[in-house]
């Protein structure tokens, strides 16, 4: 079954499934931030069947999110790196992360966590703000079109 592309839509958030809407996708740009850059690292990763990791590498390489370099060693292989698109999807994957924290580990803690580098201190929540600052929920916004 081929599914429908969203590329045209009027709305970001299709568009942006559209490109990354896949949770292998998803899972494949987390490991190219943890420095994953080998088509065998990410299947070791991610133990998922060659012919998927081929068209979800493809299709990130197609979508300008990774881009597929000669192998840093200098062998035949290709290696995988984020572009400036894909480094940009770094607060996405910290949403779904955070809320995976506080929603999919029920009665336990998540036995992992996302630190900075340089403090060794767990990252603080991300907060959506208005341009004054104040924080917004859900129910403080919505769209509009613009003129």
């Amino acid at each position: 079954m081929r599914r429908t592309s969203l590329d045209d839509a009027d709305c970001p958030v299709a568009r942006a499934l559209d490109a990354v809407g896949d949770w292998w996708s998803l899972l494949i740009v987390r490991d190219a931030f943890f420095g994953l850059r080998r088509f065998g690292e990410f299947q070791k990763s991610l133990g998922m069947a060659r012919n998927i990791l081929t068209v979800r590498l493809r299709g990130l390489v197609e979508s300008g999110i990774l881009d597929a370099v000669p192998a840093a060693d200098g062998g035949a292989y290709k290696e995988y790196v984020l572009t400036a698109k894909g480094r940009d999807l770094f607060p996405v994957l910290v949403a779904l992360r955070q809320w995976g924290e506080a929603h999919q580990f029920p009665g336990e803690a998540c036995r992992i966590e996302l630190v900075d580098r340089d403090k060794g201190a767990p990252v603080q929540p991300l907060e959506l703000r208005a341009a004054d600052g104040r924080r917004l929920a859900g129910a403080d916004t919505l769209i509009r079109t613009r003129a």
